[in-house]
């Protein structure tokens, strides 16, 4: 794979075309979504993990099952549910013939995870996919296990029905780069959306990247360079969310009661890395970070009560701080 390229800008330049044939294969089973399409994207190329927030019916499930499929990734999905234990997603010891214990895998040992309706499972299930989120690596019976490389979770989440859910700790929501709101489909896509599974039309998908070749990409974006002057602004616009340090954007103050940690910074930087290697830059500029930055903060800040009572949107928030 390395020797393929003479240099750096070339292997940007086959990301690039790789992104188009990504896109490409995506949007014959999934319409009308390409922004979400697109961010799914620069989260797996970014080593981030998703988490997919839209009411029933969107075609969240779909979109991940598809993109698996065109990764040629091993994949899993895992149905959180009330009674799933930690056990049932990172594998448990049994006593095999020979009177040992034996380690047998769970399904979270895989290249894509695809956690549905992450927020129906208790907290002590949450949090074993937390250390594989973060550490890219579990504990099981005293035992660590590496994760194999990459390593991508995305978890799907339905905002309306609140009966019996448990919601994610901020610490576990901090662990997804990206929090992304799916929307209902617009009236011409949701014709074709409607005309086509409806009738006899299958599509044959194709596998068009190898686990090699994402590790490959992966590897060259941290080694994309970024001016200062835009990481500056990535790292001040994180900064600007943070209610009472000298940073801090009137809006912060007056509206949040928490702001977005340090590792919104670092994803930011390369975020817009992705982002701009995605779009046919060799550099991001601020035009990438503001691209990510909506789905980067959207899960980092917490309203106070005043933005509560006057029913100002996060949305509405990053806005102003953008």
């Amino acid at each position: 794979m390395e020797k393929s390229f003479k240099n750096d800008v070339e292997a940007l330049d086959a990301l690039r075309n790789k992104y188009g044939e990504l896109l490409n294969e995506i949007t014959k089973v999934i319409y009308g979504q390409d922004e979400i399409v697109t961010q799914v994207l620069v989260s797996l190329f970014s080593r981030g993990h998703v988490l997919l927030i839209g009411v029933p019916g969107l075609a969240k499930t779909l979109l991940v099952t598809t993109i698996a499929k065109i990764l040629g990734l091993k994949y899993n999905r895992i149905q959180f549910t009330p009674d799933l234990m930690p056990s049932d997603i990172i594998g448990t010891e049994i006593l095999d013939k020979e009177r040992q214990f034996k380690f047998i895998q769970g399904p979270l040992f895989s290249n894509i995870i695809l956690a549905d309706e992450i927020n129906r499972t208790p907290p002590k299930t949450q949090s074993a996919l937390l250390e594989a989120m973060q550490e890219r690596s579990v504990t099981a019976a005293g035992q660590r296990f590496e994760l194999d490389s990459p390593f991508f979770v995305l978890a799907t989440q339905n905002p309306i029905e609140q009966e019996g859910t448990y919601p994610l700790p901020e610490a576990q929501l901090d662990r997804f780069m990206f929090s992304v709101w799916l929307d209902y489909p617009k009236y011409e896509d949701e014709i074709t959306i409607v005309k086509n599974t409806t009738s006899t039309l299958q599509f044959d998908l194709n596998a068009v990247i190898s686990r090699e070749e994402i590790i490959y990409f992966q590897d060259i974006i941290r080694k994309i360079p970024i001016n200062d002057n835009v990481l500056n602004y990535a790292v001040t616009l994180a900064a600007k969310t943070r209610p009472g340090n000298g940073m801090a954007a009137e809006v912060s103050n007056q509206y949040l009661k928490w702001g977005a940690g340090p590792r919104a910074s670092q994803y930011l930087v390369v975020g817009a890395k992705t982002h701009a290697a995605l779009h046919g830059k060799y550099s991001p500029d601020i035009e990438d970070v503001k691209a990510v930055a909506p789905s980067i903060l959207r899960h980092r800040i917490i309203k106070n009560y005043k933005a509560e009572a006057e029913n100002i949107s996060v949305e509405e928030i990053i806005n102003k701080l953008l």
